[in-house]
C-alpha cells in the first residue's frame, strides 16, 4: 500500500523523527504539512520549517510549511484549516512534537513542568481533536503518537517524574482515543523506538555526539511509521508499538541497515517494558 495522495500533518516535523516520518511519506507522493515552531535556525538544533518543505518535495512529495504552537489552539485550528484549505483533507495525524527535561522533582521547575505537559500531553490532544473532524472524511484515517508503552515500572518514574508524567500523557491519549472512536473506523496508536534515535536534539540534551554510534537512525521510526499507516485502520488500533518489533511482524529481517554504527552496542530506550523482547538478532545493551 502507498501514501500516494494522503495528506500527513505532522507537528515537529522540522527535524529529527518527525522529518523523517514526512520523507518517508514523500517518497510515496504524500502531501506532508510540516506543522513546527521553527522558522529560523537554532543555534543548536539544524533545520526549519522551511529547509525541511524543500527537502519532502525533493523526495517526491507536496509540502506546506506552517509555523506551529501546539500549545496554542488558535494556532493549532488555524494550521488545520491551512492544510484543508490547500490538500482538501486530512489522513494521518503524527503527534511528534515534545518537551524534553530529565530532572527530579526539586530540580524541576514549574515553568518546565508546564511547558512539557503543555506540548506532550495537552498538545497530543489539542492537535488530534483539531484534525478529527477532517479524520471522520478520511479513507483511512490514522493518528499516531511517538510515545511509549504505558509501563508503570516505578523506574520509568523515579529519576524524572515530570518527563514520564507528559510523555504517558501523549499515549494515555491514544488509549482513551482508541476506544472512543474505534466504531468509526479512527485509528489511534503509540509507536516507540526500543533504541535511542541518533537526532540532533538526542545529542544536544542526552547523549553528546560520541553516544550517536549507539543509536540507530530516524529512517527505523519512519519505515515503522509508513507500517502503520498502510494497515487498514479498523484492524489496528489501540497499539503501543515498539518500532523494530513491528517491523519484524511486517516482514523486515535486517535490522543492522538501521544502526549508525553496526559494530556498536545499541543504547536502550526509556520506558520499553522488561517484557518487551528484541526480534532475533538484535541485541540491545547487553541483552537481546
Amino acid at each position: 500500500m502507498s501514501l500516494q495522495g494522503k495528506t500527513l500533518f505532522i507537528t515537529g516535523a522540522s527535524r529529527g523523527i518527525g522529518l523523517a516520518i514526512g520523507l518517508r511519506a514523500a517518497r510515496d507522493g504524500a502531501n506532508v504539512v510540516i506543522a513546527a515552531k521553527t522558522a529560523e535556525a537554532h543555534k543548536h538544533l539544524p533545520g526549519t520549517i522551511y529547509t525541511a518543505a524543500s527537502d519532502i518535495e525533493a523526495a517526491g512529495g507536496q509540502a506546506l510549511p506552517l509555523i506551529v504552537d501546539v500549545r496554542d489552539e488558535d494556532s493549532v485550528n488555524a494550521a488545520v484549516e491551512a492544510a484543508v484549505a490547500r490538500f482538501g483533507g486530512i489522513d494521518i495525524c503524527v503527534n511528534n512534537a515534545s518537551a524534553i527535561q530529565l530532572t527530579g522533582t526539586l530540580a524541576t521547575e514549574m515553568k518546565r513542568f508546564d511547558l512539557m505537559h503543555q506540548v506532550n500531553a495537552r498538545g497530543t490532544f489539542l492537535v488530534s481533536r483539531a484534525c478529527l473532524p477532517h479524520l471522520q472524511k478520511a479513507a483511512n484515517p490514522h493518528v499516531l503518537a511517538l510515545s511509549p508503552p504505558l509501563d508503570l515500572a516505578p523506574r520509568w518514574f523515579g529519576p524524572h517524574v515530570a518527563y514520564s508524567m507528559a510523555k504517558y500523557g501523549m499515549s494515555l491519549a491514544m488509549l482513551g482515543m482508541a476506544e472512543e472512536f474505534r466504531g468509526e473506523g479512527i485509528a489511534f496508536n503509540a509507536l516507540w523506538p526500543r533504541t535511542g534515535i541518533a537526532t540532533a536534539a538526542i545529542e544536544f540534551a542526552l547523549t553528546g555526539k560520541d553516544g550517536l554510534a549507539h543509536c540507530r537512525t530516524p529512517a527505523i521510526m519512519a519505515d515503522a511509521a509508513h507500517a502503520v499507516f498502510c494497515q487498514p485502520s479498523r484492524e489496528l488500533t489501540g497499539r503501543f508499538l515498539i518500532d523494530d518489533s513491528f517491523l519484524y511482524e511486517q516482514g523486515v529481517r535486517d535490522f543492522d541497515v538501521y544502526s549508525v554504527d553496526p559494530t556498536k552496542a545499541l543504547m536502550p530506550d526509556f520506558f520499553v517494558p522488561a517484557d518487551s523482547v528484541p526480534p532475533p538478532g538484535v541485541t540491545v545493551g547487553g541483552a537481546g
